[in-house]
Formats: structure tokens, C-alpha cells, sequence
């Protein structure tokens, strides 16, 4: 019989991939790519048509020495790696190591590991795409010619082993405005306003939020409008002018694109992205599930299509009516476009079989495997079901010619919350009791509650709204997401604490050179166009070597040039007056990768070093002493008093020598502003104004 060879990217999925297949097929795994650029040189000869130079990867030597093996033994040799451009660029990569016939169909691709789809797959093989291995080539090399470049300048300015990316330098950016946004930004005072109505008849006094006048919404900024407000509210009369009752529909999610299930891991489960798409891989490589063998569970995980094939959509929706009903199957269009463009090659990540339910399979799994698994299964087949309905119910209250306004909602209709319970479903409304009231209904006030409160910053970045914000920008592909963010914190350039991701004095002195010496690089529109003509060379529309030879004489230019002014402005090591311990000398300033610190200028003779504190000639508020600049243990910055422990001030904010004038406290600088850190207090003034004084 004939012999045939399967050559797979991951073990596992070979592992799988063989049982389906049985004794005519042997089924191998090249362990991911097995060529790349050299480490020592560029690799791209940019005076001879930017042809690429790759070399063997260092230790897959002997996984290609037993592949070649196999190639002259098989009558047939089908590459089945993954189904993106990578996975087409990796077919390539192989058919030229082991010199298969340029032109064979030879390639298969499969979106989900099952034995049907794979078998299938054999029968509709193709000649690999190179469209698809241009995109990810010119990629690879514009990648490859951006690190290569800047990185030594990096090594130059700030620290040896740093590294700049195309789409890594552009996120660290996002990171750092927002940082910026959160440190100018000044709080304003506002205030609002409920009032509780015991309404005749009804045991529970009725909540209403003040809105303003019959005509207009108004807001409320500060303690005297309140007053005044309240004066004439006091002893008014107050009747119920409107009672509206109405329908509010929420529609079922779509299926999971990898974005969406990186958000949704990262908010439900607290899985980092990394996390998330290790787990996914397992998921869609295939398990042993307990009397079914090895099972691939999911769909493939990188994709930013909603699209589902036929038949997952009719076993979806016969799940549906077997267990939860007819009605509860929607009858809408939920494969229809969203409106932007997509990789549309894959289909949304979704459950192989419905029938695998997660309890079927749950005893199969790890913990964290089930309850990404889960997630995904109750996710796909919520996407099938009906919408939600609510019965609203909102009420006017009018008197003294102001308006309060009420309002409730009740489930009528479950839908697809039978099975997944969105986690951003508003509270519970506190007037359950609003259906039985209307415009007879008569009403006295029982209580005003003012309450003062102050606008807040953006939310610092998560991994989840990072890779949201990556996402609605156009930075990146589902691929990358994971492995950027990943880089940026191995680099130091940023921390995360409480799931928060901050940026570090590493991160900052890094970007702030990418933004003077190579704006173009760090600009989100320049990387959103890019991605766009990368799309555009998978759609065979434009050449491959076009992209990347625009590209590279401006890369160029702007290293050269910056290399001229960064030998400029190359900071040395700046001499504190801090003398060492051990030798005497005066100790310099160094910057590490949790940014500065002493070190003895004696090196290597002398390997003394001591953490830097930098003062900020602020006497600290509780002892007096010199108020310093600290770092947490994961690098975020912080000012703290210089005697920690035995003195605990600390501030976010960099204090000021100027107190409030309503409670004593140390001002804080906020942007253009200076604010007061007492609590309740929001006193704030001009940074010039104070200056001029």
C-alpha cells in the first residue's frame, strides 16, 4: 500500500492527527518554524532586490534530518500547518528544505482537528499559497529590519539587551499616553442628587434621581448649587408627570474571535492573554476525553472572523431545541458581516461537537482547560439563541419646577441568558415595586440625598482592554496580541500590578527616543496603513517587495540620523554625592532594567552598588525628612519619604511645598493643576497662578 507523510507543526497535534488517519499515513512535527534570519547579520540583502537569507534554526537539524528521511520513503507528502499565513509560510519553508516538487498539491489545512475535516482535507489538497507566505515574509522582514536597526541605537542610549519592534514600539506608546492622560488629569467636582418618595399605598418608599427641569438636564458642581438647590426642593409638592412603560432588548453575543476570547478569559477567568492562548492550543490540538479518544474540542484559535460554517450553526441550533426549546432558537442572521475588514479564511472559535458539553468532558480536563472550554461552549451556543427581553418602566416626577426621574426593568424573556450570563448586566434596579404606579398615585418626599463626588482618570490598560484598544486601532493580528504584550513586560518596559499594566522609567526613556528619533515607527497610523498593505499582498494586489523596499530607505535615513544625534546627546554616568563604603569613590548614577541605581565607578575592581534615591527637595509632611523618588518591587514609581520604613508617607503624585488652604495638606501636582490628596476635600488651583503668587 501506499505510503504517506502528514508533516504537522505541533506533536500533539500530530499525536492526534495519526489516529484519525491510521497505519497507511505516518504523521510527523517540525516543531514550529525550522528557518529563519541569522542572528548575526540582517539577513535581507537590500542592494540585490531585498532577498531573503535563511538559514537552519540552531537544533532542527535533527528534526529535518528524520523528516528528509521519511520524504524518500512516502509515495505522497501532504503540509498540514497551521491555517494563517505563518502556517503557510512554515509549508513553504519545508517544501524547500526537503526539495518537494514546486507546484505539488500538497498542502491541507484544517480549522478544526476532527476526523471528518481532516480526512477531508486530504481529498481538496492544494498548491501552498504564496500570496499568503509573501504577507507573512514581508512581515517577518519589516519586523526583522526595525529590531535589527533601532535596537543597537537602544543599547547605545539607555541599556545593553533592549530591543524595539514594529508593532511592540507602537503598544509601548499606547501605554505610555495613557499613563500620561492619567497623571494630568484634574478631577472635577460634581454632585448628585436622590430623593426617596413614599408613595400612598406601597410599602417601600420609591428611589428617584434628580434630572434637572422639565426642559433641560442639569448638572451640579459644587456644594453651593446644592444648597441652593435643596432650599427650594424642601418643602415642595411633588407629583407623578409621566409613567412610561416599554420593551429593551439585548441581542446574544457573537461567536469568540481570538480578541474577544483574550477579553473575556482576561475580565471572567483572570487568565493572562499568554495564558489563554496556551490553554486554546491545547484545546484545538485535541485531548483524551473519556470514551472518545483524542478530541480536538475547539475550532482554530486565531481568528478575527464570526463567521460559522453550515453545519456548526445546524447542530448548534438542534442542541437548542432538544434542551432549551424552539423559541429559544434565534431566527435571525448571525452570520452576517460586522462592518470591518477581517481575516475571513477562518471561522469564528467555536466547539467541534455540541454533544461534548462541558460536563461530558469535564473530568477529562485540567481545571483551567474546563473553564476556558467552557466558556467558549456556553459563549458559542448563547450566539444561536434569542435575544433578552426586559419590561421597562420609567417614572417622571415633577415639583418646584424641577424633574426626578425613576426607572426599572424585569427579565420577561431569558433567551440566550439561560446559558451565559453576561458579566456587565447592570445591577439589579432598587424599585421593583414602579409597574404599579401611575399618574394618580399620590406622593410625598421623604428624604434628599446629596452626594459629592469627582470625575476619575481613564482606567490604567489591562491585558484584556490593551488587546480591545489593539484591536478597534488595527495594531497587530490575533497572532500577535499575546506575544507582544508578553515582550513588553519580559523587557521591564512595562509592570503589572493588580492586573493593572503600568509603564516603567525603562519603558518611558524608550519610547520618548522612539518618538524623537523614529516617529513614523511609534505612530498608530503608519502601523494601522501597514497592516493594510500587508493585506494587501495576501490578496495579491501588491507586491511583496514593494512594501519592503518603500520601507527600508526610510528606516534608514532615520537611523542614521539618529545615530548622529544620539552620540550627541549620549548621557554619561551622572556622579552623586554618595561616596562608597568600600573604596571611597564618589558613586555614579546606572541605569538598569528597573531603572536607576549606585554603582561604584571602581568597576570591576570595586562591585559595590546601593538603590538610588532621588530627591525631589520636598520635606516630607509627617517627618520632615527629604521626600524621595521610590519604586515598587515590580518598578512602578513612587514618592515616599527617604526614613521607609519608620516614616510611611507615600504619594502617586508628586507633592508640592504648597499646602491647602482648606485642610493643611500637601498639594499635588496634576497636570496643569495642583490638588489637594484630602479626603473630601477637592481643592484645586492653577500650577501658574501658584508660581506668580
Amino acid at each position: 500500500m501506499a505510503k504517506n507523510l502528514v508533516i504537522m507543526e505541533s506533536p500533539s497535534k500530530a499525536k492526534t492527527v495519526k489516529k484519525f488517519l491510521g497505519t497507511n499515513y505516518e504523521v510527523l512535527a517540525s516543531n514550529g518554524h525550522v528557518r529563519d534570519f541569522p542572528k548575526s547579520q540582517m539577513g535581507i540583502d537590500a542592494e540585490h532586490g531585498f532577498e531573503p537569507k535563511y538559514i537552519t534554526i540552531r537544533g532542527k537539524g535533527e528534526i529535518l534530518a528524520k523528516l528528509r528521511k521519511e520524504v524518500k520513503k512516502a509515495d505522497k507528502v501532504y503540509l498540514a500547518t497551521d491555517p494563517d499565513r505563518e502556517g503557510e509560510a512554515i509549508a513553504w519553508h519545508l517544501a524547500n528544505v526537503l526539495k518537494l516538487p514546486e507546484g505539488e498539491k500538497n498542502r491541507i489545512t484544517f480549522n478544526e482537528v476532527t476526523k471528518n475535516v481532516v480526512k477531508n482535507s486530504i481529498k481538496s489538497a492544494r498548491t501552498i499559497d504564496m500570496d499568503l507566505v509573501d504577507a507573512q515574509q514581508a512581515r517577518r522582514m519589516l519586523d526583522r529590519m526595525v529590531g535589527y536597526e533601532i535596537s543597537p541605537l537602544l543599547w547605545a542610549k539607555i541599556k545593553r539587551g533592549l530591543s524595539a519592534g514594529r508593532v511592540q514600539s507602537v503598544t509601548l506608546r499606547i501605554i505610555a499616553d495613557r499613563e500620561k492622560e492619567i497623571e494630568s488629569f484634574v478631577p472635577q467636582e460634581y454632585w448628585n442628587l436622590d430623593a426617596l418618595f413614599n408613595v400612598k399605598g406601597e410599602k417601600k418608599p420609591l428611589l428617584a434621581k434628580f434630572y434637572g427641569t422639565s426642559s433641560q438636564k442639569l448638572a451640579i458642581s459644587s456644594e453651593k448649587e446644592m444648597n441652593e438647590l435643596l432650599d427650594k426642593l424642601k418643602d415642595a409638592q411633588f407629583q407623578v408627570t409621566e409613567v412610561k412603560h416599554g420593551e429593551r432588548r439585548r441581542k446574544a453575543p457573537l461567536p469568540f474571535t481570538t480578541s474577544t476570547l483574550q477579553q473575556e478569559a482576561a475580565k471572567l477567568l483572570n487568565y493572562t492573554t499568554q495564558k489563554t492562548m496556551r490553554l486554546a492550543q491545547q484545546l484545538y490540538e485535541g485531548v483524551e476525553v473519556k470514551g472518545h479518544g483524542t478530541v480536538g474540542l475547539i475550532s482554530y484559535l486565531r481568528t478575527d472572523s464570526v463567521r460559522v460554517s453550515e453545519e456548526a450553526d445546524a447542530a448548534a441550533k438542534a442542541y437548542i431545541r432538544e434542551n432549551y426549546g424552539e423559541d429559544q432558537v434565534t431566527s435571525a442572521d448571525v452570520n452576517k458581516a460586522t462592518g470591518k475588514k477581517i481575516q475571513d479564511a477562518h471561522e469564528a472559535i467555536r466547539p467541534t461537537y455540541m454533544d461534548l458539553t462541558p460536563v461530558v468532558v469535564k473530568e477529562s480536563l485540567g481545571r483551567d482547560q474546563f473553564r476556558l472550554y467552557q466558556l467558549i461552549w456556553k459563549r458559542f451556543i448563547a450566539s444561536r439563541m434569542t435575544e433578552a427581553v426586559y419590561e421597562t418602566t420609567s417614572v417622571k416626577i415633577d415639583g418646584a419646577g424641577f424633574r426626578f426621574t425613576a426607572a426599572s426593568s424585569k427579565l420577561k424573556k431569558e433567551g440566550f441568558l439561560a446559558v451565559y450570563a453576561a458579566d456587565d448586566e447592570e445591577e439589579e434596579a432598587p424599585n421593583r415595586g414602579l409597574g404599579g404606579l401611575s399618574q394618580s398615585s399620590v406622593l410625598s418626599l421623604a428624604e434628599l440625598k446629596p452626594g459629592q463626588h469627582f470625575t476619575q482618570p481613564p482606567a490604567h490598560y489591562t491585558e484584556g482592554s490593551l488587546v480591545k484598544t489593539m484591536e478597534e486601532l488595527g495594531i497587530g493580528r490575533p497572532s500577535t496580541y499575546a506575544s507582544t504584550i508578553t515582550t513588553i513586560l519580559a523587557r521591564h518596559y512595562v509592570i503589572k500590578e493588580n492586573e493593572n499594566l503600568y509603564i516603567t522609567e525603562l519603558g518611558e526613556a524608550v519610547n520618548e527616543m522612539m518618538k524623537e528619533a523614529f516617529p513614523s515607527i511609534v505612530d498608530v497610523n503608519f502601523t494601522v496603513n501597514m497592516e493594510a498593505l500587508l493585506d494587501s499582498v495576501e490578496e495579491g494586489s501588491v507586491n511583496w517587495k514593494t512594501v519592503v523596499s518603500n520601507f527600508y530607505p526610510d528606516l534608514e535615513e532615520a537611523v542614521k540620523d539618529a545615530g548622529e544625534k544620539l552620540s550627541q546627546i549620549k548621557i554619561e554616568d551622572e556622579v552623586s554625592d554618595v561616596v562608597c563604603d568600600q573604596c571611597g569613590r564618589l558613586m555614579v548614577i546606572k541605569y538598569g532594567p528597573h531603572g536607576k541605581f549606585l554603582a561604584c565607578p571602581g568597576f570591576p575592581e570595586c562591585r559595590n552598588t546601593k538603590t538610588y534615591l532621588e530627591k525631589i527637595g520636598i520635606a516630607c509632611p509627617k517627618c520632615g525628612k527629604d521626600i524621595v523618588i521610590r519604586k515598587t518591587k515590580k518598578g512602578r514609581r513612587y514618592y515616599g519619604c527617604e526614613s521607609n520604613p519608620e516614616c510611611d508617607f507615600m504619594s502617586w503624585q508628586k507633592p508640592t511645598d504648597v499646602k491647602c488652604p482648606k485642610c493643611g495638606s500637601l498639594l499635588l501636582e496634576k497636570g496643569s493643576k495642583l490638588v489637594c490628596p484630602g479626603e473630601g476635600c477637592g481643592h484645586q488651583q492653577a500650577k501658574e497662578k501658584e508660581e506668580e503668587d
